[in-house]
């Protein structure tokens, strides 16, 4: 086994979310995401539309009941919702009621509110970049034609990537330790995503080959990768399943990015 060929870290990756989403945490979060409606293919294209980089989406009064707020001048997101009546009268199940048409109904993402803090199980990473690692991950992108630019992102981004403008973006703020996780999280999409069908697989993908190159290089992103790798895949079962089923492609993916540490070291 190669330096940078390391099934163990994705075993470990694995443990680490089934561990995760047995907790009180993680059911709390649950708990929080099931107040969110799940919206038809539709309504997900016309949110993506109309504001790219939405995540979680809800109603003004939806908003207030969790004791968020939609700031003053904010522009609402329009999907269509469901105008029904019932068949049977007014005793009847929801499965009575007969859909007669559809209207536009305003909802606002998680980016244009303010209040409470939202529970989460991503825990952005603290810390410093003392091997200066974030400086070797700009030049395996250089290397594959990317440019990485720092930004200040909206809505709680982390990073982008695009294939088309051949960018990278990170966000400015963070922590060092922070930033040199999404761009290895970048580097992955940028690697295995110039076109893609199913968007939560690329997440999960893009993730968990940034655990593993974080791991190979001594940087610790549980805290952030577990979390987020469940969530995308929907719980620890379905996480588990399509990390076994990717395992080649983030294995590729994490030594095309760990062989420019390695190589440097052999040539030291």
């Amino acid at each position: 086994m190669t330096a940078t060929n390391r099934p163990d870290l994705v075993e470990k990756l694995t443990d680490g979310i089934a561990k995760l989403t047995t907790t009180n945490e993680w059911q709390r979060f649950l708990n929080y995401q099931s107040r969110f409606h799940s919206y038809s293919f539709g309504n997900v294209l016309l949110i993506a539309m109309q504001c790219p980089r939405a995540t979680q989406v809800s109603g003004f009064r939806a908003w207030q009941r969790m004791k968020r707020f939609v700031r003053k001048g904010e522009k609402a997101i329009w999907v269509l919702a469901p105008m029904t009546y019932k068949r049977n009268g007014d005793d009847v199940s929801d499965d009575d009621r007969v859909i007669v048409g559809f209207k536009y109904v305003p909802v606002f993402d998680v980016s244009q509110t303010d209040g409470e803090e939202l529970p989460t199980v991503c825990n952005r990473l603290a810390g410093q970049d003392p091997a200066g690692l974030y400086a070797q991950l700009l030049a395996v992108a250089q290397s594959i034609g990317f440019a990485v630019e720092d930004a200040q992102l909206s809505g709680g981004v982390n990073g982008d990537c695009s294939h088309e403008l051949r960018r990278i973006r990170i966000e400015v703020s963070n922590s060092p330790a922070q930033r040199t996780k999404t761009l290895a999280h970048e580097l992955a999409h940028a690697l295995l995503h110039r076109t893609f069908d199913d968007r939560r697989l690329a997440e999960l993908e893009a993730e968990s080959t940034a655990y593993v190159v974080c791991q190979a290089l001594g940087v610790e992103s549980a805290d952030y990768s577990f979390g987020y790798v469940a969530t995308w895949a929907g719980g620890a079962d379905n996480a588990i399943a399509k990390i076994k089923a990717s395992c080649d492609r983030i294995q590729k993916a994490a030594a095309t990015i760990l062989d420019s540490f390695y190589s440097d070291r052999v040539a030291a």
